[in-house]
């Protein structure tokens, strides 16, 4: 399997895919990642959960319709080149 530019895109394309369909109640509040805490004492902004969640969220928020467009385009690609 050689590994290529475009396949290191598709790859990076699944897991998007896959973080913005993580569900909150059912699956994320299940392992601790639920909403994230907006605290202002700054206690816990640095932590690598705290990040977790925000960047299961950033991507839950922002990327959805990116995500639909980049899919249809890649299922077309997919479909005319093979």
């Amino acid at each position: 399997m050689v590994l290529s530019f475009y396949g290191l895109l598709e790859a990076g394309l699944l897991i998007l895919n896959g973080i913005a369909v993580l569900n909150r109640e059912r699956f994320l509040k299940k392992i601790g990642f639920g909403q994230p805490t907006h605290s202002f004492d700054g206690s816990d902004q640095g932590s690598v959960k705290h990040q977790v969640i925000a960047l299961i969220s950033a991507v839950q928020t922002v990327m959805r319709m990116p995500l639909i467009v980049v899919n249809i385009f890649v299922i077309v690609f997919k479909l005319l080149l093979g």
